[in-house]
């Protein structure tokens, strides 16, 4: 092939280049003194698509109905473009604007084919590899969807004030299991309060808490009863360490009844600074319904009194374990 039609598939003009032709660039950009190192990697990775695509920069900047130049700032880091001008980019690449951001599911190309593999995958077949995937890595697949036994730890899942803390011990009184409130648990790991530990250390060292209080808790009980933090599923590598051995129950509510049983308990968390506070607590419910609803079962605790909410849990969670009525 000869070096023009090369040239032609694929620019790859030095920085030097590329700098020159963008008007309001520092100088000495090309070197990488005193860019962005998020910027410099952004661009790199354009450069790396386009290369993979074979099309030259004025290829793309057509396709994507942006400015030559613009274009040439974005590959050199040394232009912040806006979240539309990377949309158009990454549409123009035909890649995902995940991938153009740098995300760890686009980083090798085992991970590209992975991805491509399940992209428009139905969700069943997503848990079911999801479970599969867990086996396979050792880390525990979703007790109950094989021959292998359902796990005796039983985790409650849901928002404040659904009935996980009541519920669960009356569970566990039942069972003659031990009862485990996380959120104790928690506590005694950083020996404050969970208010204590937001304020002092912030959200990301509650959740390294809350990771060790329920690894400590699979590791040390065989057979419990768990009443998890609601916001638990936000952090996916401890709720994915959640659904891998525990057996996991949603109680769920009606949005007024969480409130009211928030309120009850003199604690408005976390819509004590709203106005709006039901809005709020909506927005938070809608937001992780979809990873409550990976818990094997779901109980609405809405429908009924205390007693008989608990007599449907009891059956529902001894016939799961297969434990006489």
């Amino acid at each position: 092939m000869s070096s023009n039609i090369l040239h032609s598939l694929v620019e790859t003009p030095s920085p030097t280049e590329a700098v020159a032709e963008a008007p309001g660039a520092a100088s000495g950009a090309g070197d990488g003194e005193g860019k962005n190192p998020f910027l410099v990697a952004l661009g790199e990775r354009v450069r790396a698509l386009r290369a993979r695509r074979g099309i030259t920069r004025k290829g793309l900047a057509l396709n994507a109905d942006v400015s030559e130049r613009h274009l040439a700032n974005l590959e050199y880091g040394v232009g912040n473009a806006s979240i539309l001008v990377l949309l158009q980019v990454a549409q123009a690449l035909q890649c995902s604007l995940a991938e153009l951001l740098g995300d760890v599911t686009t980083s090798s190309t085992e991970w590209l084919l992975i991805r491509e593999l399940l992209e428009h995958r139905d969700e069943p077949t997503l848990r079911r590899v999801r479970v599969a995937i867990g086996e396979l890595l050792g880390t525990g697949g979703a007790h109950g969807s094989g021959p292998a036994p359902r796990s005796s730890r039983v985790a409650l899942v849901g928002l404040r004030g659904a009935g996980k803390s009541t519920l669960g011990a009356m569970l566990a009184e039942d069972l003659g299991f031990p009862f485990v409130e996380l959120s104790r648990e928690i506590e005694k790991f950083a020996g404050c309060s969970i208010s204590e530990i937001q304020a002092l250390y912030g959200q990301n060292a509650y959740r390294r808490y809350e990771r060790r209080a329920l690894e400590e808790a699979i590791q040390i009980y065989p057979e419990a009863v768990i009443a998890t933090p609601g916001g638990l599923v936000s952090d996916l590598a401890t709720f994915n360490l959640l659904l891998a051995h525990c057996s996991t129950v949603w109680l769920q509510a009606a949005p007024e009844d969480h409130m009211q049983r928030v309120a009850a308990q003199g604690d408005l968390r976390p819509m004590a600074a709203s106005k709006e506070a039901m809005d709020d607590l909506k927005g938070i419910l809608a937001s992780r319904a979809a990873f409550y609803s990976k818990a094997e079962f779901a109980l609405d605790t809405s429908a009924q009194a205390l007693q008989p909410t608990f007599l449907a849990l009891r059956e529902l969670v001894r016939g799961a374990l297969q434990l006489p009525a």
